[in-house]
């Protein structure tokens, strides 16, 4: 669990409070001990739950289950590798699960392990965070301020479960404090009385909406959600709803005044890869992170403790870290980081042609965003400081492609320091303090881009995505050949010989307004690939894009129809196609609808498309 209360609670009842009192996943199977036999309803008790609740952001540390990295909190598997940014890597026999995930076989993808594994954490914390808002109410000796302000939290952390689950799954039962072992009310629909799916979207804003009402703007730990995170996840469940009129003034406000939970101004990083260097995590472009920590005595009892585990395989092969070459990015992903003369992305998608970004031959000659090696490993370039990539970093180049992921790594000079030198699972090199960014500042700048864009000003939609480009063009951000990398301010000295020839500029004045909206809104989503790209948004951001519409299966099945001439893995899946309809959401888990629905009666629907 991440020490957001260390200074608050005893080791042992934090322990106590992850490892007791943690519920089931299952809503019809009994939980790991009984929560009212036991004497949490104190204060120092309910906080311990509070920490229980905080720590299944991670995807990890729920006793008794089996859980993998289709529960990672990065969700690099559906984000990333499900859509057009990455391939799955490694082998195709390691990790089958992942296969028909990636190919959207609707057939084949309800019975994915993958599936299973992220259900499972989220109704774990679903059930967490339910504790603590049960047990607080009946304690007869927590304050009535501190009863609201666990409330707060575990409502937020609810709505963020719930939230998960519905952007992943879509229809997502919703259960509060009032399902519960000790009432036998386990059986929770997704359907209403007619068979027709229940929408969640209300209960999320609920829970979204009494966190802000309810919760401080700074916290004594830099890990719990203040108002402003809060504030955050409600615009965004508003973005997914395409409620713009109501997302926008709650952007505005975050922009305007909002400040990370230890009061620091919301601001976008100097440097770009700040945000993914661990020496430098909670700085003033986190609104929220699922907190990472290593050498903390976690890991001695735990397959990496409190270290993120969610992406322990996502390193180069048998180089750097040292393991295990998933989660490659693709042609298409790199290939998206070409600029044109006026140092502009190719909005038009003739990026994707010839010549190819770092092919051996015919190599493109041109400009390219700075940002592309930050987010990609690529052959002749610099791994931070582990030394320079080849193609044997790579563990299949015919399946996997030549470039490998960097955003959830870390330095050579940062071993031992920020990766683990003490969990008992196999690969200690692989377990980091990297924290995972679930919400970062350019996030909150960029969809209010969209919102001026689709009710505002298209002016000020582009003032946002000038912010953004202006931050990627400083020079000190770049990546240099020939040049010593500092860990500790993620950058590189001498700055004499750039890494590529980097170009990225600003819009000129008035171009969005000149242009149009359809211009606007296209270099806004392009600026969100380039921005956050391999952090687990891409999949999602189609689907939210999509909105019935069918861009995503015209997006992803264009992909295919081309990246299957450049990859091995699309070779093998070349007949792999999107459906419109069924694909902008994954299947609910085989093994969840035979459990909820065991007695004959349908609580649980499959969604459509996937029967």
């Amino acid at each position: 669990m991440k020490k957001l209360f260390k200074w608050m609670i005893p080791a042992t009842l934090l322990l106590l409070a992850i490892i007791i009192y943690a519920c089931n996943n299952k809503l019809n199977l009994q939980p790991q001990g009984s929560l009212l036999a036991t004497n949490v309803n104190n204060n120092s008790g309910v906080q311990g739950l509070l920490i229980g609740a905080y720590a299944l952001l991670s995807g990890e540390n729920d006793p008794g289950q089996n859980l993998g990295n289709g529960s990672a909190a990065s969700n690099y598997v559906y984000g990333n590798g499900c859509a057009d940014d990455a391939y799955k890597g490694s082998t195709p026999s390691d990790q089958p699960d992942a296969i028909p995930l990636m190919t959207w076989a609707a057939t084949e993808a309800g019975t994915s392990a993958y599936l299973d594994e992220k259900w499972v954490v989220l109704y774990s914390g679903i059930q967490r965070a339910n504790d603590v808002i049960r047990t607080a109410r009946i304690s007869p000796t927590i304050s009535t301020p501190d009863t609201i302000e666990y409330i707060a939290e575990a409502r937020f952390l609810r709505g963020y479960y719930h939230f998960e689950g519905k952007k992943i799954f879509n229809n997502f039962p919703y259960v509060n404090e009032s399902i519960s072992y000790s009432n036998g009310n386990l059986d929770v629909p997704n359907i209403d009385a007619t068979g027709s799916y229940i929408n969640i979207w209300p209960d999320i804003e609920a829970d979204f909406t009494y966190a802000v009402n309810n919760l401080p703007g700074t916290q004594p730990n830099i890990g719990r959600a203040n108002k402003w995170a809060a504030m955050a996840f409600l615009a965004k469940t508003y973005m997914y709803e395409h409620n713009y009129t109501a997302a926008k003034p709650l952007l505005d406000q975050i922009i305007a005044g909002g400040t990370t939970a230890t009061g620091t101004p919301y601001a976008l990083e100097t440097i770009y890869e700040s945000n993914f260097n661990p020496a430098q995590k909670n700085g003033s472009e986190s609104v929220f992170a699922c907190q990472a920590s290593v050498n903390d005595g976690s890991s001695t009892a735990t397959n990496g403790g409190n270290g993120d585990t969610g992406d322990e395989l996502n390193f180069p092969y048998n180089h750097g870290p040292g393991c295990c070459g998933f989660n490659n990015p693709s042609w298409n992903l790199v290939q998206a980081y070409k600029t044109d003369a006026n140092g502009l992305p190719f909005l038009d998608g003739s990026y994707n042609n010839s010549p190819l970004v770092s092919f051996p031959s015919n190599r493109w000659a041109g400009t390219v965003d700075p940002r592309l090696d930050w987010a990609v490993g690529r052959p002749g370039e610099p791994y931070f400081d582990w030394g320079i990539i080849d193609s044997t970093w790579i563990r299949d180049v015919p399946n996997d492609g030549v470039f490998v992921p960097k955003k959830n790594s870390y330095a050579k000079s940062q071993q031992g320091t920020y990766s683990s030198t003490e969990t008992v699972f196999w690969g200690a090199g692989e377990v980091d303090a990297n924290n995972v960014n679930l919400c970062r500042f350019a996030d909150v700048l960029l969809w209010d881009a969209e919102c001026e864009a689709q009710i505002g000003s298209l002016d000020q939609a582009q003032v946002y995505v000038n912010m953004v480009r202006t931050r990627a063009a400083n020079p000190n951000g770049f990546v240099y050949l020939n040049a010593t990398y500092n860990a500790n301010s993620s950058t590189y000295s001498p700055q004499t010989t750039p890494g590529d020839n980097y170009s990225v500029k600003s819009y000129a004045p008035g171009a969005f307004t000149a242009n149009g909206q359809a211009y606007a809104i296209n270099a806004i989503q392009m600026e969100r690939r380039l921005e956050l790209a391999m952090e687990g948004h891409r999949f999602f951001d189609l689907a939210r894009w999509d909105n019935g519409t069918g861009s995503m299966a015209a997006t992803l099945n264009a992909y295919v129809s081309i990246e299957k001439n450049r990859s091995g893995f699309w070779v093998v899946n070349n007949t792999a196609s999107f459906t419109k309809g069924v694909n902008e959401n994954f299947a609910i888990p085989q093994t969840e609808l035979d459990a909820e629905n065991a007695s004959g009666k349908v609580y649980l629907k499959q969604n459509l498309g996937y029967q």
